[in-house]
């Protein structure tokens, strides 16, 4: 399977950074299966990225958590991830929370909406797709392939 992932720069070796921000499955280096989903990662700020591109090969050895769908289960691992709860997963794959839902998910996080409010405002949206490694051995079922150079919008 080909995941794809957008950056800023070619990204031949990946690697799992902590950042300033915590993700929806905390840290990890995240792909895609769609490569439009890529090049919006990878244009975000407006300029020139890059989408990278990895063969995929599943390791039946290493802990997966595989989300189908924006689930309760789904929203609590990513209030749990995005608050610093870290997880034992070498892989999380999963719908992806896009800007809109973001919103939605930080105000059911800080309390400002319930359960049921959230799931309302959440079913007019298309979830996306993620699958993000945790572990070296994660980063071990990822073979670069390639990248592509591609450009946002000047803001």
């Amino acid at each position: 399977m080909v995941l794809f992932h957008g950056s800023r720069e070619i990204v031949r070796f990946p690697e799992v950074r902590r950042a300033v921000f915590n993700k929806d499955f905390y840290f990890g280096f995240y792909c895609t299966v769609y490569k439009e989903q890529a090049e919006r990662w990878a244009t975000r700020y407006g300029k020139k990225g890059y989408v990278n591109s990895y063969d995929y090969i599943p390791n039946p050895a290493l802990k997966y958590l595989k989300f189908e769908k924006m689930t309760d289960e789904w929203l609590d691992f990513i209030a749990a991830c995005r608050t610093g709860k870290s997880h034992t997963y070498d892989i999380v794959e999963g719908p992806m929370v896009e800007d809109t839902i973001f919103n939605y998910v930080q105000a059911f996080v800080d309390g400002k909406i319930t359960r049921a409010a959230f799931w309302e405002l959440a079913k007019f949206n298309h979830p996306t797709h993620q699958i993000s490694c945790h572990t070296i051995s994660a980063l071990d079922t990822l073979t670069f392939m390639g990248s592509e150079e591609v450009y946002g919008n000047k803001k």
